[in-house]
């Protein structure tokens, strides 16, 4: 079958800058979905991988895992999605559907896992899979989700990490009415912690490094700012959701917890340099748990976005062009991003 012409913008190297690329997807399978692309968010996660911070990158890459774009074409038994629908791709794409993370719907721990970018497609004769910043991409109709008609595209391509990484946690430690919840970090993924949080009836501290968005969190519904973590002593939180992705020490947010209070880290720091915790804190703070959570299976993903729709939870927005790019990930390396960027497809090519 013929492969499926493409363009996108693409890094060559992690030193590189963003550049139009044409390339081609593998041919409309079966059971696959073409879908066009209209909005992709811009995920810090992106430019962990474009400039090689988590591992060496695989080369030309197109990131981008936060899509949001109408069905263009159905493979031959594909029964899920008909052209025309509202669909959206987060950051996996495929897995083997046969082991227990994927009987259990958390297909992101399937060993082989094909995420949406910087991964060799195993199902694919391991051809590097490109990602979002692109005009469209194929996907199996298993690891698509479905978007409402009149739901707004360019402020529901972020829930598809920024969403689903918050929302998860949440619901794994079970916040509910009067769970005393803090969000450490406050940018693309913290804002959207709030939100959720609230939406769920709890009671919400955002912990961030300055006064710089102290407004903006009480605007938001944050019952209290705190500029700096050791401010935060004696608040007794009951979880703590730490968005951070720069380095800094466990333990001082460990000191904010109630008794038998979690961390759950979302955050990923550069590999060089992590965040730290030593086991004598784990020992001495109060039957308190430490866990991470990374992003959601479809089926969580899906009830996410319902769950966002129902409570009109989205992100705050800005929306760029593929020629923005390098900018943008300046301005999120500079502590210049408010919280979340989107392109617009259509109107980069």
């Amino acid at each position: 079958m013929q492969r499926i012409e493409a363009k996108g913008f693409a890094i060559h190297s992690k030193e590189g800058k963003f550049q139009p690329h044409d390339f081609t997807r593998h041919a409309l399978g079966e059971k696959d979905v073409l879908i066009d692309i209209h909005y992709c968010g811009i995920c810090h996660s992106d430019v962990h991988s474009a400039y090689s911070e988590w591992h060496d990158g695989i080369y030309p890459m197109i990131p981008g895992h936060e899509i949001a774009g109408v069905v263009k074409e159905v493979g031959a038994h594909a029964r899920k999605f008909r052209v025309g629908d509202k669909v959206g791709v987060g950051c996996f794409v495929n897995s083997c559907k046969e082991c227990a993370p994927c009987h259990d719907h958390y297909e992101q721990f399937c060993k082989k896992a094909v995420y949406t970018y910087d991964c060799p497609d195993h199902f694919h004769n391991g051809e590097p899979h490109m990602g979002g910043y692109s005009n469209c991409i194929v996907v199996d109709e298993d690891y698509i989700i479905r978007i409402p008609h009149d739901a707004p595209l360019d402020k529901i391509a972020p829930l598809f990490c920024a969403g689903i990484t918050t929302y998860s946690p949440l619901k794994f430690s079970k916040v509910k009415a009067g769970t005393k919840v803090g969000i450490a970090g406050f940018g693309g993924l913290g804002h959207m912690g709030l939100k959720y949080a609230l939406a769920m009836g709890a009671e919400v501290s955002v912990i961030g490094r300055s006064e710089a968005k102290k407004e903006m969190a009480l605007k938001m519904g944050a019952k209290h700012y705190y500029s700096d973590v050791k401010d935060a002593k004696g608040a007794n939180l009951d979880l703590i959701l730490s968005t951070i992705p720069t380095p800094y020490n466990m333990a001082d947010y460990l000191n904010v917890l109630a008794y038998g209070g979690e961390l759950a880290i979302v955050g990923l720091p550069p590999r060089d340099n992590p965040p730290s915790l030593s086991a004598s804190a784990l020992i001495w703070h109060g039957h308190k748990k430490v866990y991470g959570s990374l992003i959601g299976g479809i089926k969580e993903t899906q009830e996410m976005l319902d769950f966002s729709i129902l409570h009109n939870i989205y992100p705050e927005i800005e929306l760029v062009t593929g020629q923005d790019i390098d900018r943008v990930y300046h301005d999120l390396t500079h502590s210049n991003a408010q919280f979340r960027y989107v392109i617009d497809m259509k109107k980069s090519f």
